[in-house]
């Protein structure tokens, strides 16, 4: 694999430091480094004076950072020559001063309320070091995106190399900083659940999550972080072998165009923060279609052996890598040179180590009468509402890849990228349109007969992204379409980068005066769990009896408040005690007796608590049902959702 290190090199580097220099006199750095120097000391004064008063932690900041940087600003307009034009490129520069604060603003709040809530460093020397580190941001910011509008480069790919860097770092640091602190989605929590069960493997997924959150549990303990430590690594994995994918199929500045799509397109961002089966699927993707490409194309034979690791732990992650080894038949029987590799031992002892190591999932599926074979078979075939969904496939691919991804790629796929005529850049052409096709393909023909899950197609897509970062890159002979969609690119990265921050400066602190929407209710388990710990608490000192809670839902009720319980451990169940499906809780839980235990039901509709999901009755289950109680859950004294509860006095059976 190609090295990142080569463009770190101490010369770049220097350049990079070196830019305000060569674009400012002296004196002027110098002013403009005192003045922010006042801007900061305006900063931490504002934001200490607006907490003494009771601001409240997010207007405090937001509006401290706000005033230094329009001081910032205000000075550094002044100190620029008067040759600019001013009403062209200082709207320029206005604009992306504007792009850069508002990131680094977004970025400090997951600083400031790392070091408060995660460090319980205190408020008054907390905000010192995020305020340094938030000055460190912004002069990078300067330098990465704001005066290469000011300085002449030798070229615009040396502009274009340093804003790449600066994006890609800040993506990670952002997912980084942010993975500590927001609360699990109850996917994550149910995940976590099954490494509190650990096993070969499980009903509705393979092992590998639970297998990687049990390790990252076992070091940080059970907590954001060690739940989706392994996340983040993966996408650090899946960032490295892409980059040298792309750098087999083209060149290095393709490889790092490469990471910088992995870095703004949503379906990489989140499976590189959110610890679920995805994460683990799309590195082994991108590392088995790296030695794909390094066996099939570059021909090598040590390849298969790397093809064959990465399939099989693949297959441990999730079944839907299966379709990569469709596409590798398919190309092997296409492509004329690949398929001398059918009369060679390499690929039935790729194929055979795979399946070694899939073993453990197999164990667990002959000694659960094939379950997850035959829940995942009927997945495969959608959500079983027979209703044809091809054009919503469409719509969340645009969600995934952005509507500049998802034109780019459908770009791609048409034209082939480099249009050479020799044989090199004809079977790059086949292997892009196979590895992404063949897939596309399966899911397209499904989707005419039912819906499918909005990510499902996630993975598919890293085949096409270095011809897409190829096609960002070139400056010759472009076409109407491929100047277009080279224009989407900026405004693309800039909204999307903007877009995740904002949500989860959201989630983790919220903006002043903007609430929640009606559908986060399935979210903010953290504080909903010290709610329903108190109404068990109350019901034990009542009655003397240890209440069962059930979370009316078929995991994510029971998951969350599994992972969020902190006191004494309450006994939860799942939907299934009432003759509904519970996932993995009809395995660790598959009957409850009846019982004179209190019974405390947990929904997130009042309906839930009354009847099933076919609006059955029931009531009849449990013994003096009580009526349906809510509790408004708040946090600083801002209202996050509502959650619902019902008492009774006993179960009677299902």
């Amino acid at each position: 694999m190609v090295s990142l290190a080569k463009f770190l090199r101490w010369p770049y580097l220097q350049l990079l430091i070196m830019h305000p220099n060569n674009v400012l006199p002296g004196n002027i750095i110098w002013r403009l480094c005192f003045i922010g120097l006042f801007a900061a000391a305006v900063d931490a004064g504002s934001f200490l004076l607006l907490m003494h008063n009771e601001a409240g932690l997010s207007l405090a900041h937001i509006t401290s950072f706000l005033i230094a940087a329009t001081i910032n600003y205000s000075f550094f307009s002044k100190c620029l020559p008067q040759s600019i034009d001013p009403n062209s490129l200082r709207w320029q520069l206005f604009s992306r001063y504007s792009i850069v604060s508002i990131l680094v603003l977004l970025m400090r709040g997951g600083l400031l309320t790392l070091l408060l809530n995660v460090w319980h460093i205190p408020l008054t020397l907390a905000i010192f070091p995020v305020i340094v580190i938030t000055a460190a941001m912004s002069y990078m910011g300067l330098v990465f995106y704001i005066f290469l509008l000011l300085q002449q480069l030798p070229s615009p790919a040396i502009g274009w190399r340093e804003a790449t860097i600066g994006i890609i770092v800040f993506a990670i640091l952002l997912r980084l900083i942010y993975l500590v602190q927001a609360q699990l989605i109850p996917d994550e929590a149910y995940y976590w659940v099954y490494a509190q069960h650990m096993d070969l493997s499980f009903f509705d997924h393979p092992p590998m999550v639970a297998w990687l959150i049990w390790l990252g549990t076992s070091i940080f303990g059970d907590n954001e972080l060690g739940v989706r430590i392994s996340a983040f690594i993966c996408s650090l994995i899946t960032m490295g072998y892409l980059y040298a994918l792309a750098c087999n199929l083209y060149d290095k500045q393709t490889g790092l165009r490469t990471l910088l799509l992995l870095a703004i397109l949503p379906f990489s961002f989140a499976t590189g923060i959110l610890m679920t089966a995805d994460a683990p699927l799309i590195a082994a993707w991108a590392a088995t279609l790296y030695y794909m490409e390094r066996a099939l194309i570059a021909g090598r034979s040590s390849a298969w052996l790397g093809m064959g690791i990465t399939f099989g732990l693949g297959l441990l992650s999730k079944y839907t890598i299966g379709l990569l080894g469709m596409a590798a038949l398919l190309f092997v029987i296409l492509d004329p040179i690949a398929r001398r590799w059918m009369r060679r031992a390499h690929p039935y002892l790729a194929a055979l180590l795979a399946l070694l190591l899939f073993t453990p999932a197999l164990i667990w599926n002959a000694e659960h009468n094939w379950a997850s074979f035959l829940f995942q078979g009927r997945r495969l075939e959608g959500a079983g509402d027979d209703q044809f969904s091809a054009h919503l496939l469409f719509l969340n691919i645009l969600v995934l890849l952005t509507p500049a991804g998802f034109l780019a790629a459908a770009w791609a796929l048409i034209t082939g990228g480099n249009q050479d005529s020799d044989q090199s850049a004809q079977r790059r052409r086949l292997f892009l349109r196979v590895f992404t096709g063949t897939p596309f393909a399966v899911f397209f023909v499904l989707s005419m007969f039912d819906s499918m899950r909005f990510h499902w197609t996630a993975p598919l897509w890293l085949a096409v992204l270095p011809t897409i970062a190829w096609m960002m890159g070139q400056t010759h002979h472009l076409g109407n379409i491929a100047s277009r969609l080279q224009a989407a690119w900026n405004p693309t990265i800039a909204i999307s980068m903007i877009a995740y921050a904002l949500i989860l400066h959201y989630v983790v602190l919220g903006f002043p005066g903007i609430p929640y929407p009606d559908f986060m209710k399935r979210y903010f388990w953290r504080e909903t769990t010290i709610e329903i710990e108190k109404v068990v608490q109350n019901i034990q000192q009542q009655t003397g009896q240890k209440p069962l809670v059930v979370g009316m839902s078929k995991w994510p009720i029971a998951s969350s408040l599994s992972f969020y319980n902190r006191k004494e451990p309450m006994d939860i169940r799942s939907r299934n005690m009432f003759g509904d499906s519970g996932a993995m809780y009809q395995f660790w839980y598959p009957s409850e007796p009846p019982t004179i235990r209190p019974i405390i039901l947990v929904g997130i509709e009042k309906n839930h608590l009354e009847q099933d999901r076919w609006g059955n009755d029931i009531t009849y289950m449990l013994d003096q049902p009580g009526p349906i109680q809510s509790q408004l859950i708040m946090r600083d004294n801002k209202p996050l959702r509502w959650v619902y509860y019902r008492i009774a006095r006993g179960y009677r059976g299902n």
